[in-house]
């Protein structure tokens, strides 16, 4: 697992060799996501594993049991390094995707999408805060053999008390500090998700979006760099 994964989106070029080319030689993984894989579907995967990147394949599979498990079979004919699902399937389907992988693919349970907040959780009829639900999917994923979650940086801290070192921790919703929070609501800056027990950041907008993406990737990089040096252990 990388400590970084760029989202790619189909802004980033119009090839999928164009939109990797800037990260070259960069120790970065890659992140792909429903909209890019819907336009680009294989070739996308293929144009990062060809550039030696590992893929992150965030389609956040959500269906029976029996179909979940049968694309978790494909993303392991596909090479891809990660995937995930929403925690909200159900324990049986996150038990077959922990059997379908077998350990040859990581599988991350997704739990509370950054975008939410406390009063969209009203319209799933959860009194639960966003924290106490990610701690609830958290205990879920692991029980059904999941290898971690994606969660906001909010709520890493009381998930990685919760659950230990071992269990990985992969957080969207990072924003450098003078970057635009856009449509993310629980954000934190790199220092801040690293100290709190992030195994792997997932940066998009603030990257792809750059001018110059490669000097705003390395930037991060170095950032997480610093803070591991500062937060030993995290």
């Amino acid at each position: 697992m990388r400590d970084l994964y760029v989202a790619l989106t189909s802004k980033c070029g119009s090839s999928p060799e164009e939109m990797v080319r800037p990260y070259a030689g960069l120790p970065v993984g890659m992140k792909v996501g429903m909209e890019l894989f819907l336009r680009d579907g294989v070739s996308i995967v293929e144009a990062c594993g060809s550039a030696g990147f590992p893929l992150f394949l965030d389609l956040k599979f959500h269906d029976i049991p029996y179909t979940v498990a049968g694309a978790i079979e494909a993303s392991v004919d596909m090479g891809v390094e990660m995937v995930n699902l929403h925690a909200a399937g159900g324990m049986e389907m996150m038990r077959r995707a922990a059997e379908a992988a077998a350990g040859r693919v990581t599988v991350l349970a997704v739990t509370v999408l950054t975008s939410l907040d406390r009063q969209d959780l009203r319209l799933l009829n959860t009194s639960l805060s966003p924290a106490d639900l990610v701690l609830r999917f958290a205990k879920a994923a692991a029980e059904a053999g999941l290898d971690g979650v994606v969660c906001s940086p909010l709520e890493l801290k009381a998930v990685r008390e919760e659950m230990g070192g071992d269990f990985a921790a992969v957080t969207p919703g990072i924003r450098p500090a003078s970057s635009d929070r856009q449509d993310q609501r629980r954000v934190a800056t790199p220092a801040e998700a690293v100290s709190a027990g992030a195994s792997a950041l997932v940066v998009g907008r603030p990257v792809t979006e750059a001018s110059d993406p490669r000097s705003a990737a390395t930037t991060i990089l170095e950032e997480i760099e610093d803070a591991r040096g500062r937060f030993p252990g995290h």
